[in-house]
């Protein structure tokens, strides 16, 4: 009999519970960890900060779901993986004994590394329902006395779709309400050109993004490093492409929303074989640690190198689609284990998104992520905007029902038309 855990339960950890439930032995058990008893659906989040959605609408209680499928939940936060004892300590003193563990967590967003920046400072987050909430109270004073806005992803972001997303669907709602007008939007972005977004480029990114950006009067600083945040003003240095400083910035804002850089969870940071230097979970062709190997890895939690080396430090981003396969690799390899035999089964890490402009949207394909690639495609249209908002009903339905089904794969594919080699 095999304990399996599943630290986290976000977009990688439900839907590695539910397939692993169905894929490893009856005898076997399957429980989830998490740090809160909801799930919520972040591509939602920059909906949230502007009222278009409510926190209810897009989280569900994790329990009754699990439950219905044999899964067990303990919804407390871990405080410690101890990888030579097999054991999980939480924050309540409990300890966890597990036989394969997979750290599913997401990131630690280190707003701390930026002075000023982030909940409870001087910018707002869309990384978190909470923090969309609270952004969007701030919206709601903000729309009453408009000003300007600086919104983007500071030095070592590896998720940039969401902060173009965010400016967009702000700029979306400004002009329904007829006040845009009122309002000087900045982009600012550790990117070296608009449209990198982490990986280089896809397709025509670059020129449709910035086509974008100019059509709604939305200025841009790219190769830009944040250095402070006060109160109302944000201070920025921008590089040129041999990574000299260019220009100093100060940027006046009466709201703002900066993606900050991401870092592995204080449960697992600093376990030498474990981690890498910035605490993300270091991985072989398996999904499995190299030192410990009953312990995988899915999502934003995995290391993964940048695409390529910028003048501003940026990471690469991990789609929903290239962790949909990371946790079919990550449930087929211990499923072999447990058989007696040896991993085999690869995730496919590609980079597929649909990505919401409020009006309209933008859709990209980077097969593989990392260039050279096969399939190279970036398009814009008003399909998917309405593509994304189906998605969002079609994922949190699938999720309540307990799917293992591939629900990006079979989706987001579809939507654009791609089909999956066998």
């Amino acid at each position: 009999m095999a304990h399996i855990i599943i630290l986290g339960a976000g977009i990688g950890g439900m839907a590695c519970a539910y397939e692993m439930r169905e894929k490893v032995r009856p005898e076997d058990s399957v429980t989830v960890i998490s740090d809160s008893p909801l799930f919520q659906f972040v591509p939602s989040n920059p909906w949230v900060a502007v009222n278009w959605r409510t926190k209810e609408d897009i989280t569900f209680p994790i329990a009754p779901y699990l439950e219905r499928k044999g899964i067990s939940l303990i919804a407390t936060p871990a405080k410690r993986v101890h990888p030579e004892k097999n054991q999980v300590e939480l924050t309540d003193g409990q300890i966890v004994d597990y036989d394969f563990l997979v750290i599913a967590t997401g990131p630690k967003l280190a707003f701390d590394e930026v002075e000023g920046m982030g909940p409870g400072k001087n910018t707002y987050s869309i990384c978190h329902v909470d923090h969309a909430v609270e952004a969007g109270k701030a919206w709601d004073q903000f729309i009453r006395d408009p000003g300007p806005i600086v919104v983007g992803a500071a030095q070592l972001a590896s998720c940039y779709g969401p902060a173009y997303e965010f400016a967009m669907i702000m700029d979306t709602d400004l002009r329904k309400r007829k006040i845009r007008d009122k309002v000087p939007m900045t982009f600012v972005t550790a990117e070296p050109y608009i449209g990198h977004l982490g990986l280089g480029g896809v397709g025509d990114s670059k020129g449709l993004m910035e086509s974008a950006m100019r059509d709604r009067h939305i200025k841009w600083i790219c190769n830009a490093k944040v250095t402070k945040v006060e109160p109302g003003k944000m201070f920025v240095t921008e590089l040129d492409d041999m990574g000299n400083v260019k220009k100093e910035h100060e940027l006046p804002f009466k709201h703002s929303m900066m993606l900050p850089a991401f870092k592995g969870i204080d449960a697992v940071f600093g376990i030498e074989g474990l981690t890498n230097p910035r605490g993300f979970i270091l991985i072989d062709p398996f999904q499995r640690n190299p030192k410990y190997n009953n312990i995988y890895a899915i999502g934003v939690c995995v290391a993964i190198p940048p695409v390529e080396a910028t003048p501003v430090p940026t990471g690469a981003p991990k789609t929903g689609y290239m962790i949909e396969t990371m946790v079919t690799a990550t449930v087929h390899n211990i499923r072999a284990v447990i058989d007696g035999k040896e991993p085999d089964f690869h995730a496919t890490w590609n980079a597929i998104c649909l990505a919401d402009f409020g009006d309209t949207g933008a859709a990209f394909v980077a097969l593989p992520q990392i260039p050279p690639r096969n399939v190279n495609w970036f398009k814009e249209g008003k399909w998917v905007h309405l593509a994304k908002i189906a998605f969002e009903k079609y994922f949190i339905r699938k999720m309540k029902k307990g799917t293992t089904e591939p629900i990006y794969e079979k989706y987001v594919l579809g939507v654009l038309g791609i089909k999956k080699k066998k």
